[in-house]
C-alpha cells in the first residue's frame, strides 16, 4: 500500500465514521483515531511520510476557519475572561507543571526541552473539543467556552513551544526576548488577519459568483497562516482574526445561494480534513512503537506521569477558575457564558482532549541543535506526547458521552426555544415593516395585500409555531398542509422538468454546456 492509497482510505473513513458515530453515540474524531490505530497494527500499512513542517500549515488553517464559522466576535468578547483563564493562563500553568515533572523523571531532559514538551501537550485540541461537545447536546455556554479555549490556546502554546525550542537549540534563554516574541507575534497576527480580512471582503463583493467566492474562502486561511508565519507572527491567531472579520462583515445578506454553497463546502472540508488529521494520529503509532523499542515500560511510566499531570492540573485549575468567574460574573453582571454547576465544570475538565496541534508540534521537533548535536531527548518527548494524546483523546473521548449522560448535563432546550421564538417574532415584524413601506409608495390590490400580510406573519410562524394561539395555530396548520401539498406537487413538476432536461444530455446533437446551464437554472429555482 502506498501513501496515496493510505490518504484515500482515510478520506473514505472520514465520511463513513460520521454516520457510524451518530449511531454508536461516539464522536467521529475518536472513531477515526481508532481506525488509524487499527491500520497502524496491520503489517502491510506503511509508515506515514508527511514532513512535520507541513502538518500545521496544511491541517490547522482549514479546521480553525471552519470552527470560527460557528462563533462570533460578540460571543468571544462576552467570554473574554473565561477564555483567557483557559486559553492563556491554563496553558502557562500546564506547561510549567509538565516541564517540572518531566525534568525530574526523564533522565537527561534539560529544562528547555521539558518546557517544549509542556507547551506541545498543554493545549486541548479545538477540533476534538468542538466536535465531541457539539454532538452531545451540551449547554451552549459550555460549547462556547470550549470553542473559545480551543481556538485561542494554540496561539499561546505554539509561541511558548517556539521559544522553548529556540532555547534548546541555542542553549540560551532570555525572558525579555520571550515576552517580546509573544507580543510581536500577537501584534503581527492581528494586523495580518485584519488586513487580509478586509481585502477578502472587498474581493468577495467584486467576484459575485458563489463558486468563485467559495474558492476564495478556501485559499484565505492558508494565505493568512503562511503570511503571518513569514512575518514572525502567529499563523493560528491570524487565521482566527481573518475568519472572525469575515464572519462579522458578510458581503450580502440576500446572497442565499452563496451562503448555502459556502456552508455546505466548509462542512465537507471540515469533515474530510478532520478525518485525515485524526486518522494520522492513530497511524503514527507505527513510528512511536519504533521509538520505544526495548524501553516500552520505562517510557510508559514517564508517559503515565505526564498524563496524570495534564489531567490533574486541568481539574485543579478549573475549580477555582470557575468559582472566580462566577464571582466576577455576579459582581459585574456581564453577558458572559460560564459553567453554572459543578457537573458542568467536570464535563469541561473531561473535555480537555489533545490532538492535531500536539501531534504536529511533537513531530516538528528538530533532529539536531545549533552545534550539530542531537536534540536532547527528542524520542522520549515524542513518545510521551503520544501517550498524552492517546490517553486524553481516546480514553476521554470514548467516556465523555457516558459522563455527560451520567451527570445529566444537557442544553437548556426551553431557553433555546425562547430565543428562537424571539428571533422569529423579530423576523416577522421586519417583514411587516417592509411591506408597510412598500404599500406607502405602491398601490397594491386588497387581496394581494392581505395575502402578503399573511405571508409576513407566516415567516415567524414557520420558525416558531409558539407565536400562535390555539385557534390561530389550528388555522395555520391547515394552511400549512395545503401549502405542503402545493410544494409537493411543485417539486414533482420540477423533478419531471429536470429529468427531461438531463435526458437531453445524451441525445444526438445536444450541447452539454447548454444542458447544464438550463439544469442550473432549474436547480436554483428549486432551491428557492
Amino acid at each position: 500500500m502506498d501513501q496515496l492509497a493510505l490518504v484515500l482510505i482515510l478520506l473514505l473513513g472520514a465520511v463513513v465514521t460520521v454516520p457510524l458515530g451518530d449511531r454508536l453515540g461516539l464522536p467521529a474524531p475518536v472513531l477515526m483515531t481508532l481506525v488509524g490505530i487499527g491500520m497502524a497494527l496491520l503489517p502491510f500499512v506503511p509508515n506515514v511520510e508527511i514532513p512535520p513542517d507541513y502538518i500545521l500549515p496544511l491541517v490547522l488553517p482549514p479546521l480553525l476557519y471552519a470552527s470560527v464559522q460557528r462563533t462570533s466576535w460578540r460571543q468571544f468578547t462576552a467570554n473574554i475572561r473565561p477564555i483567557l483563564l483557559l486559553a492563556v493562563a491554563l496553558v502557562f500553568v500546564t506547561t510549567a507543571a509538565v516541564a517540572a515533572v518531566a525534568n525530574s523523571v526523564v533522565p537527561g531532559l534539560p529544562i528547555a526541552a521539558a518546557v517544549a514538551l509542556g507547551a506541545l501537550v498543554a493545549p486541548p485540541d479545538p477540533v476534538a473539543a468542538t466536535a465531541v461537545a457539539g454532538s452531545l447536546g451540551l449547554p451552549r455556554r459550555l460549547v462556547s467556552i470550549l470553542e473559545g479555549e480551543g481556538l485561542f490556546n494554540d496561539v499561546t502554546a505554539i509561541v511558548l513551544y517556539h521559544v522553548a525550542i529556540a532555547a534548546a537549540m541555542s542553549g540560551t534563554f532570555s525572558w525579555p526576548s520571550a515576552v517580546g516574541l509573544l507580543v510581536l507575534s500577537a501584534v503581527v497576527a492581528v494586523i495580518v488577519g485584519l488586513v487580509l480580512g478586509w481585502l477578502t471582503n472587498k474581493l468577495m463583493g467584486l467576484l459575485g459568483d458563489a463558486t468563485l467566492q467559495t474558492g476564495l474562502t478556501l485559499l484565505v486561511p492558508f494565505v493568512s497562516y503562511v503570511l503571518a508565519e513569514e512575518l514572525e507572527g502567529s499563523g493560528v491567531l491570524a487565521v482566527l482574526v481573518t475568519a472572525l472579520y469575515l464572519a462579522e462583515n458578510a458581503v450580502d445578506a440576500d446572497d442565499v445561494l452563496g451562503r448555502i454553497t459556502g456552508q455546505t463546502f466548509w462542512q465537507i472540508v471540515d469533515t474530510l480534513v478532520t478525518g485525515i488529521a485524526f486518522g494520522l494520529i492513530g497511524l503514527e503509532l507505527h513510528n512511536v512503537f519504533g521509538i520505544a523499542s526495548g524501553r516500552q515500560w520505562e517510557m510508559f511510566g514517564w508517559g503515565a506521569a505526564i498524563v496524570a499531570v495534564v489531567v490533574g492540573v486541568r481539574l485543579l485549575w478549573l475549580l477555582p477558575a470557575t468559582w472566580l468567574a462566577k464571582r466576577l460574573h455576579k459582581r459585574r453582571d456581564v453577558d458572559e457564558e460560564i459553567p453554572t454547576t459543578w457537573r458542568e465544570t467536570v464535563v469541561m475538565w473531561w473535555s480537555g482532549m489533545r490532538g492535531v496541534a500536539s501531534v504536529a508540534l511533537a513531530l516538528a521537533i528538530p533532529l539536531k541543535t545549533d552545534d550539530g548535536s542531537p536534540f536532547p531527548a527528542r524520542e522520549e518527548i515524542i513518545f510521551i506526547a503520544f501517550c498524552v494524546i492517546m490517553a486524553t483523546l481516546v480514553a476521554q473521548g470514548l467516556t465523555l458521552p457516558w459522563l455527560v449522560r451520567r451527570l445529566g448535563v444537557q442544553a437548556d432546550a426551553g431557553a433555546e426555544r425562547e430565543l428562537e421564538r424571539i428571533l422569529a417574532l423579530r423576523a416577522a415584524k421586519a417583514a411587516k415593516r417592509r411591506l408597510k413601506e412598500i404599500e406607502e409608495v405602491e398601490e397594491l390590490p386588497e387581496d394581494l395585500s392581505e395575502r402578503l400580510q399573511r405571508g409576513a406573519f407566516d415567516i415567524g410562524a414557520r420558525i416558531s409555531p409558539d407565536l400562535l394561539d390555539d385557534e390561530r395555530r389550528e388555522r395555520y396548520a391547515k394552511r400549512v398542509d395545503r401549502l405542503k401539498a402545493v410544494q409537493r406537487i411543485q417539486r414533482e413538476m420540477m423533478s419531471a422538468a429536470r429529468h427531461e432536461v438531463l435526458a437531453a444530455r445524451s441525445e444526438p446533437g445536444a450541447d452539454p454546456e447548454v444542458v447544464d446551464r438550463v439544469l442550473h437554472h432549474l436547480d436554483v429555482r428549486s432551491l428557492r
